[in-house]
């Protein structure tokens, strides 16, 4: 039988084939970053791997690639950022800003595939050197930050825990392994550290992850005003999402998101994130963030509301609980633009 995901969002096939797990790109500091060069009907990547952002007309432009001459504008944060769910490059966030909403100056996708808020930022401080002047910066993240501070302290380190960081652990073990001396005493093997971390291991104080997740965020935007420059406006956007809007889910969001649950190795999204899968959650979190951003004099902004308030539950505008179709990106482009008062 075919899939509701299939028959509904046929994009996401090429989304599964630029993360395939087997093609990662390893790009060190970092850890992973996109298919460097992918190309498909539905997403395209440059020379380094970020994804081609369009104009009006033919302009196209990326981070890695093309920038266009005078001050350009960023786009970052996580995959909502990049577009997942996009059914081309021409309608996601960026290339619907500099086309249609926010056209004065070209905006770039910074985006990127489940980093932490650590990377984010070292993506942003590896790549300066390529931007030339940058008028503005919307970084739209929000959800891998409290995702990953849920994972368990041992896993933190000082810099927060990220993605697949269960196989770095693991990798790192086997290396101890093989050049560890003195490891066995009287025939006896001593024991291992702990790699990946289960469900049971998770943090689910929802008061510790958000402080987890604010703090962290907070400090590393701080990085991005100290490299972006005195002259870049620099605004906070926390993304919207299914869970922390008062958002009825439509008749296919219901289907699709019902088929994501029974197809999760992990389980039923609203069983795994229940702590953190609330309006309430959202709104703690929001109150952290935007007192630590007014203390940089950051401009924050959560979308969640604003959103909320122009749709209704007949709007599909989801192909998963984060990510938006098309639909789902114009919504927020268009709320986005006119929120932070962009032209």
């Amino acid at each position: 039988m075919k899939l509701k995901r299939s028959e509904l969002t046929p994009q996401m096939r090429d989304y599964d084939a630029m993360k395939d797990p087997g093609r990662r790109n390893y790009v060190p500091y970092l850890m992973y970053f996109h298919r460097t060069d992918f190309s498909s009907p539905t997403v395209n990547t440059d020379q380094s791997g970020f994804r081609i952002s369009a104009g009006s007309e033919e302009a196209r432009a990326s981070a890695g690639g093309r920038v266009p001459p005078g001050p350009v504008r960023l786009l970052a944060g996580g995959s909502t950022a990049l577009g997942v769910g996009a059914s081309s490059d021409s309608t996601t966030l960026a290339s619907l800003l500099w086309s249609k909403y926010a056209p004065s100056a070209p905006w770039l996708n910074f985006g990127s595939y489940c980093f932490n808020p650590t990377q984010e930022a070292l993506l942003f401080t590896l790549y300066r050197h390529r931007l030339g002047d940058i008028d503005e910066i919307v970084i739209l993240s929000g959800i891998n930050a409290v995702m990953v501070a849920r994972f368990p302290q041992w896993q933190q380190g000082d810099h927060g825990a990220f993605f697949f960081c269960g196989e770095y652990f693991e990798k790192m073990e086997e290396l101890r392994e093989q050049n560890r001396k003195g490891s066995r005493l009287f025939g006896r093997r001593s024991g291992s550290a702990a790699t990946f971390a289960t469900l049971d291991d998770m943090r689910h104080d929802t008061s510790t992850v958000i402080e987890s997740a604010a703090e962290l965020t907070l400090r590393q935007l701080d990085i991005w005003r100290r490299m972006a420059g005195p002259d870049t406006r620099i605004s906070y956007v926390l993304q919207p999402m299914t869970r922390w809007m008062r958002y009825t889910d439509s008749p296919q969001e219901r289907l699709l998101f019902e088929e994501n649950d029974r197809m999760s190795e992990l389980g039923p999204w609203e069983e795994v994130y229940a702590d953190l899968a609330t309006v309430e959650f959202g709104e703690a979190y929001a109150a952290a963030l935007r007192a630590g951003c007014e203390q940089q004099g950051v401009r924050f902004f959560d979308l969640n509301p604003v959103v909320a308030d122009v749709v209704t539950g007949e709007d599909w505008m989801f192909v998963d609980r984060v990510h938006y179709n098309d639909a789902g990106h114009d919504v927020v482009a268009r709320v986005l633009a006119e929120t932070l008062g962009l032209s």
